[in-house]
């Protein structure tokens, strides 16, 4: 549903994007990743055709984003980083004048209206001024303006920017119901555990480069399988040897915290072992646990080694 072939974007000598390769399969969702500047809205507004490429070819839907951009406009929807939602107005009414915007006629305008709002668990606070609405409510009804012409692909840019955790959630809830009705979905987030909930691939950006591009699991991996973490009361050099002998590792050791945390092969063996180690030296274990890297232990990671680079 969205692919791109070699995008670029050049602002003077400044390179937004640099040679971006995309492919995202129907009904997805795919949340790009990056730092600050290291492109993400710039690809959205490209492949909402709200801005031209530099070079480079990119296809929503199968239609070119430059030569065939107004039949691209009728497939997409777009929630940007500033909401487009009128305070004055109520939910209803917000939703009925961006329906006859899109040259809806009036009847099914009301219908697609009253659709969106039960859809998007705004059905009570459908005749309220959206002034009184919570940020999780206005932001699930930006995205349900997006959806008025019920697009195939819809790009989200940052949609749960400011928002508290429950908020986020009511978003993040919305977002699901699209993807399992078949929509797919293009988000950005600087929020790696929204990515790592939301999305079934995910494409790490650093300088307008794709420097990573998988499953969550699969980035995860990437950087080794299955951690041993264990907090210990002192000695932890002492420790983090006797770690590093179990599991045949070099540990990561944070003395400030006095965390170790080492790769390991078999899990509960691993577990079984280290335990019984520290244990027999008379080292205090305060807690101990096993589990799979983190997406911000793999972002880091890989914008690290960029910057190495």
């Amino acid at each position: 549903m969205i692919q791109t072939e070699g995008l670029t974007k050049h602002y003077g000598t400044t390179r937004a994007l640099d040679g971006l390769d995309l492919t995202v399969a129907e009904g997805a969702v795919c949340g790009l990743l990056g730092p600050n500047g290291a492109g993400k809205t710039t690809a959205v507004r490209i492949l909402a055709t709200l801005l031209l490429p530099s070079s480079g070819r990119a296809t929503v839907a199968g239609l070119d984003v430059v030569r065939q951009a107004a039949q691209v406009r009728r497939r997409i929807g777009l929630a940007g980083q500033e909401p487009t939602v009128d305070e004055i107005l109520t939910g209803r009414e917000n939703l009925e004048m961006w329906a006859r915007l899109y040259s809806l006629p009036a009847p099914r305008a009301r219908a697609r209206a009253g659709e969106l709002l039960d859809r998007f668990g705004l059905g009570e606070a459908a005749d309220r001024r959206v002034k009184h609405y919570s940020g999780g409510m206005r932001r699930r009804l930006d995205v349900a303006i997006g959806l008025i012409l019920a697009p195939g692909v819809l790009f989200l840019d940052e949609p749960t920017t400011g928002l508290d955790p429950r908020n986020r959630a009511e978003v993040w809830r919305s977002i699901r119901e699209l993807a399992r009705g078949g929509t797919t979905v293009l988000l950005t987030t600087q929020y790696l555990e929204e990515a790592d909930q939301l999305a079934h691939q995910i494409v790490v950006l650093d300088r307008g480069r794709a420097i990573a591009d998988g499953p969550p699991d699969e980035l995860k991996a990437m950087i080794g399988g299955d951690q041993i973490d264990l907090v210990v009361h002192d000695r932890v050099a002492e420790a983090a040897a006797i770690v590093g002998r179990v599991t045949g590792s070099s540990p990561e050791v944070d003395a400030d915290l006095r965390r170790i945390v080492a790769p390991v092969r078999d899990r509960v063996v691993a577990l079984v072992e280290v335990m019984r180690a520290v244990q027999d030296a008379g080292v205090t274990v305060e807690d101990v646990s096993l589990r799979r890297p983190t997406l911000d232990e793999v972002f880091l990671r890989l914008t690290e080694r960029e910057v190495a680079a």
